[in-house]
């Protein structure tokens, strides 16, 4: 291969062949001329791959796909579009933006992924801690209550009764029931410290 290659650069001797003239011979499936056309284009792709990811590794990666590409696609390509040339830089850079693309998303999911992961467990804990405690001060604060308003409170709010179902219940005058129920909240929202 090298020979040929060498032999084709000799004074005198047979002159390289163009891009124009080494894509049919691809087509076809061609590997010396894909090895020809890959000498012509690889400086260029890389060139072009690598001033948009700057990576090396990376570019190294997507500048072989677009040969791979090449390899595949020779029969699409049409001379009236414009040059083997343009059409490989085409090719390189549609790669190239492809893969920063597939790279930002993948930080954006990871990010997203990782917000989601810390935040949730942290906020549920905290709600449920938050509750408990919350319940719990609720029971000790209605353990102050007379037997009376602790009733009249636990029918009215926690079994959701109306003021006159809970008179009914307790077989007492509504105003009584009433004055209990005050009377009761007024102590409840003192013991838990809520400030109007």
């Amino acid at each position: 291969m090298r020979e040929r290659a060498q032999r084709s650069r000799e004074p005198g001797g047979p002159r390289p062949a163009t891009l124009d003239e080494l894509l049919p011979r691809v087509a076809r499936g061609d590997e010396a001329a894909f090895e020809q056309l890959y000498r012509h284009l690889s400086a260029p792709v890389f060139g072009l791959v690598q001033r948009i990811l700057r990576d090396p590794a990376q570019s190294e990666e997507v500048a072989q796909e677009v040969f791979l590409e090449l390899w595949r696609s020779a029969t699409r390509y049409s001379p009236e579009r414009g040059s083997v040339l343009s059409w490989a830089m085409t090719i390189a850079h549609r790669k190239s933006v492809d893969r920063v693309r597939s790279a930002q998303a993948s930080t954006d999911r990871d990010t997203r992924a990782a917000r989601a992961e810390n935040a949730r467990p942290f906020d549920e804990v905290t709600e449920v801690v938050a509750g408990r405690m919350e319940r719990e001060q609720v029971r000790r604060c209605l353990g102050t209550l007379t037997e009376l308003q602790r009733e009249s409170v636990m029918l009215a709010y926690y079994q959701g009764y109306t003021y006159r179902e809970v008179a009914h219940l307790l077989d007492s005058p509504l105003g009584t029931v009433k004055t209990r129920l005050r009377d009761g909240l007024i102590r409840l929202r003192d013991c838990m410290g809520v400030t109007a």
